[in-house]
């Protein structure tokens, strides 16, 4: 694929690792990265090869948000309520799970990306904020909707409205981080999540991704009855066959007994 040189893009197996690569901005994303790492991620999701996507940012900092001098010198990001939005993919959901890899800051609309990805793996000396609360700008890339959800209101709205630090320890106690680990082993540490989502059976771990993802988005009667339809569409039609058969004769031969794993999976 070719993007902006502000977005690269690696395989490891069946992982994609978008990273932002903006050091001399702290990652802050512009209009053009902003539009590549939409594509990244679309083509990423698209690519058979693919199973999980882990997004990061490169030189120690996850995203700073925004690129405010652009914004300064008169190009904006894009701010149309379609498609993609300001800071890019924060719109698209992936049928694919998304990892993000935070070193450092991940404050504003970097908070908003991190927050768009299913998993977050967090350094230890990660800060997150809605550090944009000082200079007037406001959450436009799904915080508002998102933090609530993962964290729950009271939290959010405490976030929101100081737009105060939030360390990597208080990160995983309010649930903003899935987990922490050393300074500097983010990345790996997210590719090697990624990989293990990547080695279970994938009609399934989809399904339940995006039943999950949409619990909030209906009435209980309606959550329940979709999760019904996209559950069972992974279930292969010949009962001889796909994951659902395999998995189960594994586990009729003893594999998994008392938590244990086979094959990694």
């Amino acid at each position: 694929m070719e993007l902006d040189e502000s977005v690269r893009v690696d395989h490891s197996g069946p992982v994609g690792v978008v990273t932002i690569d903006r050091p001399e901005r702290r990652n802050a994303v512009d209009r053009a990265t902003a539009a590549a790492l939409t594509v990244a991620i679309r083509e990423l999701d698209a690519d058979d090869d693919c199973r999980a996507i882990v997004l990061t940012g490169a030189g120690g900092t996850f995203c700073a948000g925004a690129d405010l001098r652009a914004l300064h010198e008169g190009a904006p990001n894009r701010l149309t309520p379609d498609d993609a939005g300001p800071m890019g993919p924060t719109r698209l959901r992936t049928t694919k799970p998304v990892v993000a890899a935070v070193e450092g800051h991940a404050v504003a609309g970097g908070l908003e990306l991190a927050l768009w990805c299913d998993l977050r793996v967090v350094a230890q000396d990660a800060v997150f904020g809605v550090f944009c609360r000082r200079w007037g700008v406001p959450l436009v890339d799904g915080g508002t909707v998102r933090l609530p959800r993962v964290v729950g209101l009271g939290v959010a709205l405490d976030l929101v409205l100081t737009g105060r630090e939030v360390p990597a320890d208080e990160a995983l106690r309010i649930g903003l981080a899935t987990r922490v680990v050393p300074s500097g082993t983010a990345r790996d540490a997210a590719v090697a999540l990624a990989e293990e989502l990547a080695a279970f059976p994938q009609a399934c771990l989809r399904a339940d991704l995006a039943n999950t993802r949409a619990a909030f988005d209906r009435p209980l009667p309606e959550a329940l009855v979709a999760e019904h339809v996209r559950g069972v569409a992974s279930i292969p039609v010949d009962a001889g066959g796909g994951d659902l058969a395999t998995g189960v004769a594994r586990f009729a031969a003893g594999a998994g007994r008392h938590g244990r794993t086979v094959d990694g999976v």
